[in-house]
């Protein structure tokens, strides 16, 4: 029986140490899970109180804000300024129809614009041209051709009356009588006669003009081009050709100076490269013999007799003729001219010799050297 009970005591004594180890444990772990809490609530705490100083900081600005606001408006409220113009309204002579009519968007822009100083024949022709491409109706021709206009042109457009132009026929009439002193004068078939070619003026060049005043003359008179052409070109030898050819149209011209044109065009090239300069090896002269070259030129000299008349005047004492003419001519004496300032300050006076005799005349005095020995009219360094 004794044994019995001791055996049942000891397991009990060892639970109850086991239990009382997990216990601390549990209380170690709620200890730590409560510091750890607790931080949390102070960190969240500041967290709060910084979150609290912004709104409080936000508040302050807003009201600033309402109250600068609010004295603005008060402001203006208490303004007695005069009140605001209302939009200028420009009058616009179209019509209601054409003012009511919309652009299409795929109407292509006009390029053409018309300041007052051009042809207006010219300007109408160049604005139809570009509206073919899109076309439309006789309002946006209108429109179109209005959005061309600047400068003075468009005051005077908008000093039309009001709702005056219905159709683009009449606006374009208006428009010519309005700028009909810019028209070109008309030309006539025998102004081609004072179409010429300049002097370095290429072929090409002449063709192009000559055909564009062609196509500014209302009668197409063959004969009359052919011969203003002809006596238009420089001599030369298109000008030949034409000469022992005579052509019928000035298109039978065109075709024959299109192989002149390139022929001119290829001796322009031709020109203007430079030719290569040759290998030095092949500019060398092979060197000549001593010998030879003075046998050469031995055989080359010619002896001639002796003629007394030729050394005639060649012996000593005899005066020396010369043809040649004096080195410088003046209307005044060459003393009066260096007189002159302007003349003297471009001369290099040299350094006074009055001591030392200059020449083999002791009498001779010369005014440039200011000394003895020759005189002005012979001084060499006065000629230099």
């Amino acid at each position: 029986m004794r044994t019995t009970r001791s055996s049942s005591v000891a397991p009990s004594t060892e639970e109850d140490a086991v239990s009382m180890t997990q216990v601390m444990e549990m209380m170690r772990t709620l200890q730590e899970n409560v510091a750890t809490s607790r931080s949390e609530q102070e960190r969240m705490h500041e967290a709060l109180v910084a979150s609290q100083a912004r709104n409080e900081e936000l508040n302050r600005v807003n009201e600033e804000l309402r109250k600068a606001l609010q004295g603005r408006e008060e402001r203006a409220i208490g303004d007695t300024s005069a009140p605001p113009s209302p939009p200028r309204s420009f009058p616009m002579p179209f019509s209601q129809e054409i003012m009511d009519t919309v652009v299409p968007a795929n109407t292509v822009a006009v390029k053409a614009s018309f300041t007052g100083v051009e042809d207006p024949e010219v300007h109408l022709t160049a604005f139809h041209t570009q509206m073919m491409l899109s076309g439309g109706s006789d309002a946006v021709y209108c429109k179109v051709f209005m959005s061309t206009l600047s400068g003075t042109v468009l005051d005077w457009f908008v000093s039309l009356p009001t709702g005056h132009i219905t159709t683009f026929q009449q606006f374009s009439k208006m428009f010519v009588e309005q700028y009909i002193v810019n028209n070109a004068p008309p030309l006539v078939p025998y102004d081609l006669f004072d179409v010429r070619q300049y002097q370095g003026e290429s072929l090409k060049d002449f063709l192009n003009i000559f055909g564009a005043q062609i196509v500014r003359l209302p009668g197409k008179d063959e004969e009359i081009f052919v011969r203003a052409f002809k006596k238009g070109v420089l001599p030369g030898p298109f000008s030949e050709s034409l000469i022992r050819s005579h052509p019928a149209t000035f298109a039978e011209i065109r075709r024959r100076a299109v192989a002149h044109i390139a022929a001119e065009c290829e001796v322009s090239e031709k020109r203007g490269n430079v030719a290569p300069a040759k290998p030095h090896a092949q500019t060398r002269t092979q060197p000549q013999r001593v010998m030879e070259a003075t046998a050469e030129k031995k055989g080359q000299r010619m002896h001639h007799p002796y003629d007394p008349k030729k050394s005639k005047g060649k012996g000593p004492g005899r005066p020396r003729v010369s043809n040649r003419s004096p080195r410088y001519e003046f209307v005044m004496g060459l003393a009066d001219l260096i007189a002159i300032p302007n003349i003297a300050a471009r001369l290099k006076v040299p350094e006074k010799t009055t001591d030392k005799v200059l020449g083999p005349k002791p009498d001779a005095w010369c005014e440039f050297n200011k000394s003895f020995g020759h005189s002005i009219n012979s001084c060499l360094a006065l000629g230099y």
